[in-house]
């Protein structure tokens, strides 16, 4: 494991069956939290090729083009196709999640997926938002308790602390000397 992930407060032992994918067959969750560029989308994307590389299938949509994309699918009649197919998926992972507060139509939508998917397959969610304020994002306190119940409960987590990457990066990469002060 690398000093970057010593630093973002990962723990060896955690990160290392994560990767094994056990959790995966299990159909359980993982849900990555922590500020801005500290590398939650790397993170979940790497899990998602090692995943593949295991043949396991996978599917990445940043949230708010998921919810996009699911209302250009209702309008079009392909909704019931994408909903199958984001049902089928062994891993389905959610980026970005809870950048906005979900309107009614998105609340509807991710506790459809999170149902279908409840039990039968896995789901890696990255958010700035700590868990704790998820129901805010989601809107509606009852519709928040259906979806975190099929989300939260079977869910491994990362809290990723730390100083951003892409700051860390450009310190790093500094073109004049004085920028690296």
């Amino acid at each position: 494991m690398s000093i970057c992930a010593r630093l973002r407060g990962i723990d060896r032992a955690v990160f290392a069956r994560l990767v094994g994918g056990d959790w995966i067959d299990r159909h359980e969750n993982l849900l990555v939290t922590g500020a801005t560029g500290l590398g939650k989308s790397w993170l979940a994307c790497a899990l998602g090729h090692k995943a593949c590389r295991d043949n396991r299938s996978v599917l990445y949509h940043r949230g708010p083009r998921l919810f996009e994309a699911l209302a250009l699918a209702r309008g079009d009649g392909h909704y019931g196709r994408l909903l199958k197919t984001l049902g089928r998926v062994q891993l389905l992972i959610l980026d970005d999640w809870g950048l906005s507060v979900l309107n009614a139509a998105e609340r509807r939508d991710l506790l459809e997926i999170l149902d279908d998917r409840h039990g039968r397959a896995s789901n890696i969610v990255t958010s700035q938002i700590p868990v704790q304020h998820w129901h805010d994002v989601i809107g509606d306190p009852t519709l928040g308790d259906a979806i975190l119940d099929r989300l939260i409960h079977n869910a491994h987590r990362l809290q990723l602390t730390g100083e951003s990457m892409r700051k860390h990066n450009a310190r790093a990469h500094a073109l004049d000397a004085a920028s690296n002060t």
